[in-house]
């Protein structure tokens, strides 16, 4: 008596488990980019993709350039190290073309409460308010200036669009 007396089932088996390999090269050949792997564990085309892509961002030290008044005030304030793109959007147009392209200012109302709305997840330390309950719906700048938003710190128009 063999000890392999079901030997067939086994061999079909492992036929079966090379078909389903070879027919998952030849898929993840179709699939896989030929340029994947090319810098580590991703795309390289996607690189050259994404450079392809309009500059939307003109970055801080562009605002900085032109709206001085506005980093005397900013640079002590609480929004110190928050960029002005993340408030203001993407300017890169505006940097090239400050006279003609005028950057809409924001709603404050919905803007500060992207941050700044209450929740356990944000640290203790860092202010959150109730929107509805804190302001009635009124803008943010009646009583705190957006580049520096102390309770200290006058709600004046610094800054505005040039």
């Amino acid at each position: 008596m063999s000890v392999f007396k079901d030997a067939g089932h086994l061999l079909r088996f492992a036929g079966l488990f090379v078909l389903a390999f070879l027919v998952f090269l030849v898929v993840r050949g179709y699939v896989v980019p030929k340029s994947f792997g090319q810098y580590g564990h991703y795309r390289g085309n996607a690189i050259g993709e994404i450079a392809a892509h309009p500059i939307q961002y003109a970055g801080h030290q562009a605002c900085e350039t032109c709206h001085a008044d506005v980093l005397d005030v900013k640079k002590n304030g609480k929004h110190a190290h928050v960029n002005c793109e993340a408030c203001h959007g993407a300017l890169a147009k505006h940097a090239d073309d400050p006279s003609t392209v005028k950057p809409v200012l924001p709603d404050t109302a919905a803007l500060c409460a992207r941050c700044h709305t209450a929740s356990a997840a944000k640290p203790k330390g860092f202010p959150q308010v109730v929107p509805a309950e804190h302001s009635n719906g009124m803008p943010c700048e009646t009583c705190h200036q957006p580049h520096s938003p102390g309770m200290d710190a006058p709600a004046t128009a610094v800054g505005g669009a040039k």
